[in-house]
């Protein structure tokens, strides 16, 4: 299982509205935002749901709560980072929006490179994965952060981090904007969670179907 913490956890029991419960946190270095959400069979309002190609998509997670969670894991990475700044990786083309949006937040200088590497086919992550753009920059001994939007069965992580490795990095963490714990399927530690979210299809905020719904504010869950 990944070794995450609990900094912030919320749990709404209705997705149309009204107020969350109190915030309770306490400081990890590995640590999530972990919001929960129960839909009703009958949940239904046309307003909360989009279509994307073939697929049907229901409001899953507002962009205010995004943001929240965006901002605890600055807070966090601020501290983490203060003296000993990383070499941060952003995985395209999904985490460029939520990487747009935490280094705003972050107080200390970096370098900053991308690479682009594919696991999805559809709706499905596979065991395939495809480096399409590589990482050119040298990382050796340095202490290398890499940013991404979602991790669920952990491929993709897992296949960078080796890369990492091969290339002497000296420390590799990751911070995402969501996690499937119930995907998940390696020991690596994942350090930064914003939201822990179920085994489901989820598009927004980076995250798409086929190369729709990136621009999504909110994250929508597979609905039909």
């Amino acid at each position: 299982m990944a070794e995450t913490n609990s900094l912030l956890n919320c749990r709404r029991d209705n997705p149309t509205g009204g107020s969350n419960p109190p915030l309770s946190a306490k400081t990890n270095l590995n640590f999530s935002c972990k919001i929960s959400y129960i839909f009703p069979p009958s949940f239904a309002n046309m307003n909360n749901i989009i279509q994307l190609h073939d697929k049907q998509f229901i409001k899953y997670i507002s962009a205010q709560e995004i943001e929240e969670a965006i901002t605890i894991i600055a807070n966090q990475l601020n501290k983490d980072y203060a003296i000993e700044q990383p070499f941060i990786l952003v995985t395209l083309n999904g985490a460029i929006i939520f990487a747009a949006d935490l280094l705003k937040q972050l107080k200390f200088s970096s370098v900053l490179s991308c690479i682009k590497i594919s696991s999805y086919q559809g709706t499905q992550s596979t065991e395939n994965i495809k480096t399409l753009i590589g990482l050119n920059e040298d990382v050796k001994d340095k202490r290398v952060l890499i940013i991404e939007d979602i991790v669920d069965t952990g491929n993709t992580y897992k296949a960078l981090v080796n890369l990492l490795k091969e290339r002497g990095a000296k420390e590799i963490r990751i911070a995402t904007l969501t996690m499937k714990p119930e995907a998940y399927k390696f020991d690596l530690p994942v350090h930064y969670v914003g939201i822990n979210i179920p085994n489901k299809f989820v598009v927004g905020r980076g995250l798409d179907y086929d190369g729709l719904g990136r621009n999504l504010q909110d994250i929508y869950q597979l609905y039909s």
